[in-house]
């Protein structure tokens, strides 16, 4: 299991990417967003998409859940 944020930032096609826990990407602790723990990337965008409907998978530590 691992825990989840959400960059708070949207990306400039507005998406707000997802991030695992240690990725080299993952946005300062004052624009992130705690999602909780999951055991998969999947089930972690569902939860970002409570807050932001247009939420997407990182391309690099969440690649099978990156779509655009």
């Amino acid at each position: 299991m691992s825990r989840y944020y959400v960059n708070q930032n949207a990306q400039s096609n507005g998406d707000h990417e997802v991030h695992k826990d240690g990725c080299s990407y993952m946005p300062l602790p004052e624009n992130r967003t705690y999602l909780g723990t999951f055991t998969n990337c999947q089930d972690a965008v569902r939860e970002a998409k409570k807050i932001y409907p247009q939420s997407n998978g990182c391309y690099y530590c969440s690649r099978e859940c990156h779509t655009s």
